[in-house]
């Protein structure tokens, strides 16, 4: 990643750190006022074009705080998983390269708002689950604090998630879906179209050397 290189020499300072933890605890704020004080809060955060033109430029930070409108266990399980991940992401990375990441997702879903209306956060931390399965698949962790599993399955079930989450939503959630992984397409997208092309060259000459065999 040449380009994330020159930026980080250049910018590596501007770095923030803690970054999934301010996401969080900003998720985790934005869930008790809309649960407890104001549920129109919940709509002064999202982004949504409509306010951007009006002159609400805030919404381009906020809708990362958007919280899961879950209740119980499913929420403290989305939030600590959120935060396990983007966590071990940042310490592996470090600050500038974590921020860059979330920051391409943040342009992805600007794009997607402007294009089709609104845009939610959903795409850029599914990403972060496929990051980190990318990097480290064989990773063993422990499902509910139970159950062992390798990250490449959580990863597999996160890239489900985002599929039913792209065939059962509308156009623009859709667009906001395929938008908000740009940080993964950006960090890992020449990593894939290499890995993808040596599967097929391998493919192709193992079949062609079992015809060769079946010909002898």
């Amino acid at each position: 990643m040449r380009w994330i290189d020159k930026l980080e020499r250049r910018w590596g300072r501007y770095g923030i750190p803690n970054l999934m933890n301010i996401i969080l605890v900003g998720q985790l704020i934005a869930w008790v006022i809309v649960m407890v004080i104001n549920q129109n809060f919940y709509y002064a955060i999202t982004l949504n074009r409509t306010s951007l033109m009006s002159g609400q430029i805030w919404r381009v930070v906020t809708f990362l705080f958007v919280p899961p409108l879950s209740t119980g266990i499913q929420l403290l399980l989305t939030l600590y998983f959120r935060w396990w991940v983007g966590n071990s992401l940042q310490r592996a990375w470090g600050d500038f390269r974590f921020m860059m990441y979330i920051l391409v997702g943040m342009v992805g879903a600007l794009a997607a708002c402007l294009i089709t209306g609104s845009a939610g956060a959903s795409g850029i931390f599914l990403s972060l689950f496929f990051a980190y399965a990318w990097m480290w698949p064989e990773q063993q962790v422990l499902l509910f604090f139970i159950l062992p599993i390798k990250m490449k399955w959580m990863g597999i079930a996160a890239a489900a998630m985002w599929v039913l989450e792209f065939l059962t939503g509308n156009f623009a959630s859709r667009v906001s879906l395929l938008f908000g992984i740009a940080g993964f397409l950006a960090f890992f997208g020449g990593e894939m179209f290499t890995t993808a092309k040596d599967a097929i060259v391998s493919y192709k000459r193992r079949k062609d050397w079992e015809k060769k065999i079946n010909r002898k």
